[in-house]
């Protein structure tokens, strides 16, 4: 997407106007333009002349933001003049220059109403060759209005060229009603002064001076809009603040090492592969990887967390986070625009310059809104003028109309609430990568999560320590810790990690000995040591039925039960499993009550997914799903309503991108996954429920300024035409109703700065939510994937856990003509899709280099 700065644009008309325009140059697939931060995305193969010429040739300006197309010529310019261009285009330079000039309009207004409500109404003393003096008084008037017409100028430069290209804006509506009012008094001006040539009584000439002389609605109808374009300024501007604020932690310079030596350099100089340094208190200047020290780094700025999270040799850091306390080392591994942080900002950018489904309604009704108000205003003075009412009613009945009615306030529903919508996710780490994704993440029916690491933690852990009897939980512990420690298998890195302290034996242990498929052997002062399977232990020594019963449960339970020996003697059961996270249970809960349906889709084996499933508080769990077939039960579920796939955005890519919604969660090293339409920094499924409940809220908003927006056109236009009896506006009171109407909008959007993205409190069911029962009407076993194919199962012996599945399952994909493969080691079996026929005698030796044993193939 290339993006410009659009100039001139003062409502939604001019927006209708600029993307029309824009959308007929050839070679534009895609045009979207933004009232609110005054910039146009733009997609196609339409060159940047092209594009601008359009813009010029429909009335207004541009220029590319960043002087380069942001995704594809990022070599013309660099990450630091980059991020100045998009702090440049979210400046706010407007309302500075719209203060000076209200406080200019209103110092001369001031003087224009003394004279016409302050003298003449209430007989306030003017200078003495003014008293009596009407003509004197109304030339006076005519000279206000005009210095405060033209300080407000610039509505009657633009109003005036939109209707030269028959495309009038709401500018136009402000310079006709106020030109109307200003020559018809200019009218009656020269009629007073005929009438005193004429000899006309005074009585005569200062009725029609008090009751057709609209100089002073001349100038306060400009003066008016100018004060509502200043609240809708400044609203706007703090619509951006999210962005702008994420913008202003980028760090500026860096501490690198060159030649032995810590210099400062720009932060564009930092190349991959630098070693830079950051002390404590100082922002982290480049994605890397520590390779000395260690610290706690405040991660807010990208996860919206403010716990610091510590930080050691080997851990990833990122850019514009804070280190808090110690020292330390890293290796530059992404820098400029590559970084986790640039990306963020990239994406929120972009997201801004998107538009929502919902603003087409405004879109389309903003475009034809200017014209027939014009219309309508034609028709009200001629209607009023045939009723037989004078020339000034029906004139002041066409004023009002023009000056009361406001497109802005729909041009601006949608985009405010947007803006403000994607800054309140960036600050919890919740990004929408469009306007789109944003409106339509409130109105999935059905989430599906894939299982591990984003309900479960993603690596295993022990979860329980079950001694034998007579057996201390500290030799056990100790023994495991002696035989694990030189083993490289992952579970025995889960039982090394979890001891706080290294035991230190008695005696070295010796002959250690890897028994692949099995277990461990070793020895210990003449004393044998074992550790590994239920079935390999019971080769050595015998388990009692408490034991045997533990071993059953904990396997129902998904978990890994791992058998410790000391000789013919049982020490106990270590388990390992891959937990699920802390706040999985009450993120599915979450989802539920806000009457969203919970799937769970894994590639493990039906034992495993459904004891997570139960923990999680999963309803319906589906099993032994491939990526592929993953893709395959979305499309299924989405005949039953909109769904969105969860899951970490490289493995799961098939099924986010098949998904009406693909939320990539944990993705916070890697922002830049194109398969999914909202990224969580965070490893919090909540996050899930949080994104859900945010674009609702959003959308709700939406709605209320677009109810807003339209009934105060519905309701007032007709009574600025008169239609309501006894009620005669004044143009004045039109003007003012107007420049509250956009700011009104504005500040509602501004609301959401309030709203509690984690607040479970006022979650409701939506009234069309898919229940599990609808669910159950549809065959989505992964057995009947669109076509029927080829499968053999070999019966394989020694894999005692899940990773010992994985790498079963990485050998038989390894073997031309195998489609995908599924280990269960609960049953012992491996079950392969062929995509051609292949020998029992390959899948066997691709399965018995890995040390495992098959039995069979059947």
């Amino acid at each position: 997407m290339t993006q410009y700065i659009v100039t001139g644009m003062t409502c939604a008309a001019c927006q209708a106007r600029v993307e029309k325009a824009v959308g007929r140059v050839e070679g534009v697939r895609s045009v979207s333009v933004s009232l609110l931060t005054n910039s146009m995305g733009v997609e196609g193969d339409a060159s940047e002349d092209e594009i601008i010429r359009a813009v010029k040739e429909a009335g207004y300006g541009a220029r590319p933001k960043n002087g380069a197309d942001t995704k594809t010529n990022n070599d013309r310019i660099s990450a630091s003049q980059k991020l100045a261009a998009e702090q440049e285009a979210l400046k706010d330079h407007e309302t500075p220059k719209l203060v000076k000039r209200l406080a200019w309009s209103v110092g001369f207004l001031l003087i224009l109403m003394y004279i016409t409500m302050g003298h003449n109404m209430i007989n306030l003393p003017v200078p003495a060759f003014l008293e009596h003096n009407h003509l004197g008084l109304a030339l006076t008037q005519m000279l206000l209005a005009l210095i405060v017409m033209y300080i407000n100028r610039a509505f009657f430069i633009s109003g005036f060229r939109t209707l030269f290209h028959l495309n009038p804006n709401m500018d136009a509506l402000v310079a006709l009603g106020s030109s109307v009012s200003f020559g018809w008094s200019l009218y009656v001006f020269y009629k007073m002064t005929i009438m005193i040539t004429q000899g006309i009584s005074n009585a005569d000439i200062m009725e029609v001076y008090h009751s057709q002389l609209y100089f002073e609605t001349a100038a306060m109808i400009p003066a008016l809009i100018t004060v509502g374009k200043t609240l809708e300024s400044l609203s706007k501007g703090r619509t951006t603040d999210a962005l702008k604020n994420l913008m202003t932690m980028a760090p500026k310079t860096a501490t690198i090492e060159r030649d032995g030596k810590e210099i400062s350099a720009d932060i564009d100089d930092v190349q991959e592969g630098d070693i830079f340094v950051v002390k404590p208190g100082e922002s982290i200047p480049v994605d890397g990887i520590i390779i000395e020290g260690e610290s706690a780094v405040d991660e807010s700025a990208l996860t919206g967390e403010s716990i610091p999270v510590d930080k050691s040799i080997g851990d990833n850091v990122s850019a514009a986070t804070i280190n808090q306390s110690g020292y330390f080392k890293a290796r530059a591994s992404r820098v400029g625009e590559d970084t986790t942080f640039s990306q963020i900002i990239q994406m929120v950018s972009d997201a801004a310059a998107t538009k929502a489904p919902i603003a087409r309604i405004a879109d389309r009704v903003s475009g034809v809104f200017v014209p027939a108000v014009i219309t309508i205003a034609i028709v009200v003075f001629i209607i009023w003028l045939t009723k037989g009412a004078g020339t000034t009613f029906a004139l002041e009945r066409a004023i009002c109309v023009l000056v009361i009615s406001c497109p802005c306030a729909l041009g601006l529903a949608t985009p405010v609430a947007i803006m403000v919508g994607n800054g309140m996710g960036a600050r919890n780490g919740i990004l929408f990568k469009t306007s789109e994704s944003l409106e339509n993440t409130g109105k999935v029916q059905i989430v599906a999560l894939d299982k591990t690491g984003t309900i479960t933690e993603g690596k295993p852990e022990v979860t329980d320590i079950i001694p034998a009897a007579g057996v201390t939980q500290t030799e056990l512990v100790t023994t495991a810790y002696l035989l694990e420690a030189r083993s490289e298998h992952p579970l025995a890195k889960a039982i090394v990690d979890s001891m706080d302290e290294q035991p230190c034996p008695a005696h070295p242990v010796t002959d250690f000995k890897a028994l692949p498929g099995n277990g461990i052997l070793a020895k210990q002062n003449g004393q044998k040591l074992y550790a590994g399977s239920g079935k390999f232990i019971r080769t050595v020594c015998k388990m009692d039925s408490f034991i045997e019963q533990k071993e059953h449960s904990l396997s129902n339970e998904g978990k890994t039960p791992l058998f410790f020996a000391r000789d013919e003697k049982l020490l106990g059961i270590i388990a390992v499993a891959d937990v699920i996270k802390q706040d999985s249970y009450k993120a599915v809960k979450d989802l539920q009550n806000m009457g969203v349906e919970v799937v769970m889709l894994t590639g493990d084996n039906e034992q495993t997914a459904l004891s997570i499933g139960k923990q999680a508080g999963v309803d319906r769990v589906i099993a032994g799903v491939l990526p592929d077939g993953k893709e395959s039960v979305i499309r299924k579920l989405q005949k039953f309503g909109k769904v969105a796939m969860v899951g970490d955005g490289i493995n799961d890519s098939p099924a986010l991108t098949r998904a009406d919604i693909g939320i990539a969660i944990g993705a916070g090293t890697d922002v830049a996954i194109d398969s999914a339409d909202v990224v969580l920094m965070n490893s919090k499924l909540t996050d899930v429920s949080a994104a859900i409940r945010l674009s609702r809220g959003t959308l709700k908003n939406i709605y209320e300024n677009l109810f807003w927006a339209f009934a105060y056109n519905i309701i007032l236009i007709p009574m600025a035409a008169g239609l309501y009896r006894g009620i005669n506006m004044n143009p004045m009171w039109g003007a003012a109703a107007m420049s509250l109407s956009s700011f009104s909008v504005c500040m509602n959007a501004l609301r959401l700065n309030l709203f509690k993205v984690h607040d479970d409190s006022h979650d409701k069911k939506t009234k069309h939510y898919v229940t599990l029962e609808e669910l159950d009407n549809i065959n989505i076993n992964t057995d009947e994937m669109e076509e029927k194919k080829m499968t053999k199962t070999l019966n394989v012996e020694g894999m005692m856990c899940e990773h010992c599945e994985a790498r079963v399952k990485k050998a038989l994909e390894a073997v031309a003509g195998v489609e995908s493969a599924v280990a269960d080691h609960n049953a012992n079996k491996a079950v392969v899709t062929l995509s051609e026929e292949v020998s029992d005698d390959v899948l066997r030796k691709a399965v018995e280099d890995q040390d495992y044993k098959v039995i069979s193939v059947d």
